[in-house]
């Protein structure tokens, strides 16, 4: 024991240097899957620093790519780093990593999207909710490509309390392309604000801490990347199904140009959606004419309390998509305007 306790105070022996190992594997970004190497590991130091402290935690790296964020890691004296990998080709170049830090890192062969992390850290981690937050923390630079749909997916499983978010408020630490990570931060009014604003902020306290210029990336991709911490909340700000509050925020973005209205208006069939959208403006105490950047979380934590009641009066009334009327419909000009002004 008293070996492996005096190498966790170690920096990792000598490795050949993240630029090497490219080079070494043979490893190329692949532009289709939007792939961007950080091998700076000023940088990747940075971002493990801004995670906290790592101090005998557990990690859950996700996609590690040739390991220039899993040697920051390693070197933060963490108790267990789990890194997934999809791509099979960065394998042997973590393996080194692995080697060189016996019994810290394991290495899976997955996919973050369908990977169970709740399965993989001792149970003995696990706090209680309104507990500080566990010591297990996500960090990752993650393919643009993947990082939307699955920041949508935690964001899913800190509401229902599951997956990563099994331990307790689980802390995540990631990059996103800077229009991204500026939406995830956007505040009430400004031109940033979006679908994905409200997502993250009703149910964490979300901070971009700093950004990395494109150019410390290989390939360097088109624009900046920020680094977001998250924090799931003790309470979540809309106390309702991560369902229903995804589904009335969308509606509200669907036109985003347009008065709030218009896109909540969606909600509701032809048939009733004068009056129901009336109805719901006026018991959520909402001015129908503001813009959807302009509705404060406290306006949608009305509006998805007021449409929860009309939906437990109608049961039908959630199971409604007004896309699927608009394909009877054939309204082309209604699906280019969507198109147009639809946004995250």
């Amino acid at each position: 024991m008293a070996a492996s306790g005096k190498l966790s105070a170690l920096r990792l022996p000598p490795l050949p240097t993240i630029r090497e190992i490219i080079k070494l594997f043979r490893l190329q970004a692949v532009k289709q899957l939007s792939q961007n190497f950080l091998l700076d590991l000023r940088l990747t130091d940075k971002i493990v620093r801004k995670a906290g402290n790592l101090t005998n935690a557990y990690v859950y790296e996700v996609g590690p790519g040739p390991g220039g964020i899993t040697r920051s890691i390693l070197n933060a004296n963490v108790a267990e780093l789990l890194v997934v990998e999809k791509d099979t080709r960065f394998i042997p170049g973590l393996q080194m990593l692995s080697d060189a830090a016996p019994g810290k890192l394991k290495i899976v062969h997955g996919d973050v999207l369908t990977f169970k992390v709740e399965k993989s850290f001792p149970g003995s981690l696990k706090r209680p909710w309104e507990d500080d937050p566990p010591n297990v923390h996500i960090i990752g630079n993650l393919p643009f490509s993947v990082s939307t749909p699955l920041i949508i997916k935690w964001l899913e499983n800190i509401s229902n309390r599951n997956g990563p978010f099994v331990y307790g408020r689980t802390q995540m630490t990631l990059t996103f392309q800077k229009e991204v990570a500026e939406r995830l931060v956007a505040t009430t009014g400004s031109k940033q604000r979006s679908r994905l604003s409200i997502m993250a902020q009703y149910l964490c306290s979300v901070k971009h801490i700093f950004t990395i210029p494109g150019q410390a990336f290989i390939p360097k991709p088109e624009v900046d990347v920020g680094v977001v911490h998250f924090v799931p909340l003790v309470q979540p700000k809309i106390e309702q199904p991560f369902k229903l509050v995804e589904k009335v925020v969308q509606n509200a973005f669907q036109f985003r140009r347009k008065y709030c209205h218009r896109g909540l208006s969606m909600l509701f069939p032809e048939a009733q959606r004068l009056e129901s959208t009336g109805k719901l403006l006026r018991l959520a105490d909402i001015d129908p004419t503001l813009r959807p950047t302009q509705l404060s979380i406290l306006h949608f934590r009305s509006l998805c309390d007021v449409y929860r009641k009309m939906c437990d009066e109608d049961p039908q009334l959630f199971g409604y998509n007004f896309r699927e009327e608009l394909k009877h419909k054939k309204d082309k000009p209604l699906e280019r305007e969507e198109e147009e002004s639809c946004g995250l």
